[in-house]
């Protein structure tokens, strides 16, 4: 079973790279974030058109999640985060399928920090770390999977250095991220890779793709039920460099059948 998650920055916009990376690599489950879209303009018939079904959470200008899946059938479980029930930013969903439970996430970016955005961004944090709990608890395999907005250690960016006081990188970030994984989970990426310079993000500016000057913020985190059945992991680099794509290369794992 293959399953991606891509940050398409845009899924109108960017619809003919997303259709075109869909059909080039044909993954199984996949995860998108950062729809830009309200409910009503999610470009289901395309999608449906492309051989893949879809449950969405999409918001008016900005967030948005979605899943999708090839063959198997998805039951929803619930979208957004319990804990703040005036939250209505449109950043997580919950789906099963063929047994594991797909945790769609779009964590805060968290910019300028300090500030109410930080301030939000460490919010989250702890309420998606508490549901985290929750789910383990169930004792169900389950993935975390998404943009977390999180560069977890200094081999996840280039010269991390000018990274310091960035809310992806503050200590605050990396802790609350490291006490996430803590509970027992398995960074699919770096437990396959441990010590690999991995990215899967390139800013527009500065030519940064073509300097290789990226971070790595999108994640695959496994409950412990499922990582003995990894068996591959990688990003799809080349795509952050075809025409009008998103800064976000998509990333993928594989998991052995049960």
């Amino acid at each position: 079973m293959k399953i991606a998650t891509y940050n398409v920055n845009g899924v109108n916009g960017r619809l003919p790279v997303l259709l075109r990376w869909l059909e080039e690599t044909k993954p199984d489950i996949v995860c998108l974030q950062e729809l830009k879209a309200p409910q009503e303009k999610f470009p289901e018939k395309a999608i449906s058109d492309a051989g893949y079904k879809a449950i969405w959470h999409g918001q008016k200008s900005w967030n948005g999640v979605a899943i999708l899946s090839r063959e198997a059938e998805m039951e929803e479980i619930g979208r957004g985060l319990p804990g703040e029930d005036e939250d209505i930013q449109s950043r997580y969903l919950e789906v099963m399928i063929n047994g594991i439970v797909i945790c769609c996430l779009y964590l805060p970016n968290g910019n300028p920090a300090p500030g109410p955005k930080f301030d939000y961004k460490l919010r989250w944090f702890q309420r998606l770390t508490e549901r985290a709990a929750t789910l383990l608890a169930f004792n169900t395999p389950v993935i975390l999977v998404g943009d977390f907005n999180v560069i977890p250690t200094e081999n996840d960016v280039y010269k991390p250095e000018r990274w310091v006081k960035d809310a992806l990188f503050r200590p605050e970030t990396r802790e609350a991220y490291e006490a996430l994984v803590s509970q027992g989970w398995t960074d699919a990426i770096r437990h396959l890779y441990p010590t690999e310079k991995i990215y899967t993000f390139w800013d527009y500016f500065r030519n940064a793709y073509a300097r290789d000057a990226g971070l790595r913020i999108d994640h695959f985190l496994l409950s412990p039920k499922l990582d003995k059945r990894l068996i591959a992991a990688g990003v799809n680099r080349d795509v952050r460099g075809w025409e009008k794509s998103s800064d976000h290369a998509p990333v993928w794992i594989e998991l052995l059948d049960k």
